[in-house]
């Protein structure tokens, strides 16, 4: 039976489940409806999919192509999932990465009548009466919002943010089949050895609903401008929190000119080397510092606003780290500045995926080779997309997960190399992080440090010690009681176990077929019963009916491509 979840609460619903595998199947991808057993439901128990004359000419072009063109044609939820998995190569392979890199938000705007009601619903009184001017021509549009530029009645100038109409209605629908279609593809896909499609899902819902939720962004940019309160060289725009609420966020109008467009910080006298350095360092002190860094800094989030200042711009994608994961990533810069592989192993099995078998000693190997690649090459020779995807490769293949902050940790460095790269060729982001990174390692060995972590386990052992009675107790009073269970979960056999059953179905079905016809053969044989043109009226029924299972068993057969 097809999880539906919460998909059959509506008409709406359905039909949105509809076309979601109408636009798979016309993208080239109908082989995961036949494996996931979706046809029937579909075209409502019709076993031939019908095609569209376009889907021909689609299926010819590559995979990746056409799963960027299903995400676009899908719109903002798929776009957004598209947008979070160009920055997974521990999930999808380097082609798949390169064009989900090319979705874009940009969609047209929604009309300035539906503005002014947003506006109104939100903040009680109509754009006319909060702001001295508002300007109802968007200055962007995006999937999930738009803005446009006002002004205050004191003249201050300020961009409002405002969320597209209906558009939680339709994430909550797509968000139902996506949690829908993970299950299936982890039952009947066998890909959950490969990664967890429900697990993205989960992540996915967590990070676009974070984005919907414009309170939270607004908090976000005030804890950023906590951060840099003494940094001249970053500016923050401040949000108005009495025209801001969850599908409202009014701040700051900055204005500059986009860190990428070179020629006219030139023309505008600015030193492009230097910015370059400012972008890095500001960035650095972002996740090593601050612990909290911005997830999506491409060139139109990133504004320079003067000779030595830049500002950063839509925070609605962050990541964080927590002590726990810049203990790991301090251990990871120790292990390489030793060139200790037990160290560096030791952290990286932390993370190993569970009921997976590890060989040791290839993971070790691999490490070891990796050290010896990079081990005393010049920083200024180092390409930092190159290293993190081959360190990312050595993780996957040895079936250990990298962390999604830290994933994500890992594109926005790539992004910001990239742009550091267009304002100067000899960029390097290693050569800026590399000094942060060494006081890093000097705290982690630092007596103060180990101090600290002894009474963290100290503290732990000394909870253990309090609870561990009252648990052993607890489960020995189940056992006496016969209340102890244990849950045993087999993995790996439901598609054995699917394919046993269509195997066993397809068998009983044969056997029928040639019943009727052997019956069919007898009845003619004594040529009993009414007849219809001379033949017994029974045996024509029964030649008929077994023609008609044989084609259908036929079709489901060469529709499987397994003759």
């Amino acid at each position: 039976m097809l999880p539906l979840i919460n998909i059959n609460r509506n008409l709406r619903s359905l039909n949105r489940y509809r076309e979601v595998l109408g636009v798979l199947v016309t993208h080239g991808f109908g082989q995961i409806i036949e494996q996931l057993n979706l046809d029937y439901y579909l075209e409502m128990g019709k076993r031939i999919i019908t095609r569209n004359p376009e889907a021909k000419h689609i299926e010819r072009l590559p995979a990746p192509v056409r799963l960027r063109m299903v995400m676009e044609k899908l719109g903002p939820t798929f776009i957004k999932l598209g947008q979070m998995l160009s920055a997974r190569p521990d999930i999808l392979p380097d082609a798949y990465l390169l064009e989900l890199r090319k979705l874009q938000n940009e969609v047209p705007p929604f009309s300035a009548a539906e503005v002014e009601k947003q506006i109104k619903k939100e903040l009680g009184a109509p754009a006319s009466e909060l702001f001295d001017k508002f300007y109802p021509q968007p200055v962007a549009a995006a999937s999930i919002a738009q803005v446009h530029k006002a002004s205050l009645h004191d003249g201050t100038e300020v961009a409002i943010k405002v969320r597209r109409p209906g558009i939680e209605k339709i994430i909550e629908t797509d968000l139902d089949i996506l949690r829908a279609l993970a299950m299936l593809l982890e039952k009947h896909g066998g890909l959950g050895n490969l990664c967890s499609p429900s697990e993205i899902v989960q992540e996915f819902n967590r990070t676009i609903y974070r984005e919907l939720d414009f309170t939270k962004e607004g908090h976000t940019f005030g804890r950023f401008r906590s951060n840099f309160t003494d940094n001249d060289h970053v500016y923050i725009p401040q949000i108005f929190w009495e025209y801001s609420t969850e599908a409202i966020l009014t701040m700051e109008f900055v204005d500059g000119i986009k860190i990428s467009e070179t020629k006219q910080l030139e023309n505008a006298g600015y030193n492009l080397q230097h910015i370059a350095d400012i972008g890095a360092q500001a960035f650095q002190e972002q996740f090593l510092s601050h612990g909290l860094f911005h997830g999506d800094p491409h060139p139109g989030n990133v504004m320079v606003v003067g000779p030595e200042t830049i500002c950063f711009l839509d925070l609605g994608m962050v990541g964080s780290i927590s002590d726990d994961l810049k203990q790991q990533l301090s251990d990871l810069l120790l292990g390489i500045y030793r060139r200790d592989t037990e160290r560096i192993a030791a952290v990286m099995l932390t993370a190993r995926e569970k009921h997976k078998e590890i060989n040791i000693a290839a993971l070790k190997r691999d490490i070891t080779e990796f050290i010896d690649d990079y081990y005393q090459v010049p920083l200024s020779r180092i390409n930092s997309s190159k290293l993190i995807n081959e360190f990312i490769y050595m993780m996957k293949k040895h079936h250990i997960k990298f962390p999604s902050d830290l994933m994500l940790l890992a594109k926005a460095i790539i992004t910001i190399e990239g742009i550091g790269r267009q304002l100067d060729p000899d960029f390097n982001i290693i050569e800026h992080i590399e000094p942060a990174a060494t006081e890093l390692i000097k705290q982690r060995i630092s007596g103060a440090k180990i101090q600290k972590e002894l009474g963290l386990i100290v503290h732990a052992y000394a909870d253990l010690a309090k609870t561990l009675p009252r648990d052993i107790k607890e489960l020995l009073y189940q056992v006496n009681n016969n209340n102890f269970k244990i849950d045993l979960e087999h993995r790996g056999l439901e598609k054995v176990i699917c394919d046993l059953d269509k195997s066993s179905n397809r068998i009983s079905f044969s056997f029928i077929i040639g019943s009727l016809i052997i019956g069919s053969s007898i009845i003619m044989q004594a040529d009993s019963g009414p007849h219809i043109f001379g033949i017994p009226a029974l045996g024509m029924l029964g030649y008929t009916i077994a023609g008609a299972l044989g084609l259908w068993l036929a079709i489901g057969i060469l529709r499987s491509g397994r003759l």
